[in-house]
């Protein structure tokens, strides 16, 4: 199935896993990671579920 939308929940601890599996999506801030605004998935839906299925807190949607 195609990711067609990705937001991180609140508890994000900055680990750097979700910037590190898909940099194109992902971008690690001092207070938790952010999904980059204007982004095109496509292409992109294995790097996004590995980042997600990465995180130690599950916290990427």
């Amino acid at each position: 199935m195609a990711v067609t939308r990705v937001w991180i929940e609140e508890g994000c601890i900055s680990c750097g896993l979700s910037e590190g599996n898909c940099p194109e999506i992902f971008e690690v801030k001092a207070k938790g990671a952010i999904v980059k605004e204007g982004i095109k998935y496509s292409g992109l839906d294995e790097k996004i579920k590995d980042a997600a299925n990465a995180c130690p807190v599950q916290v990427i949607m």
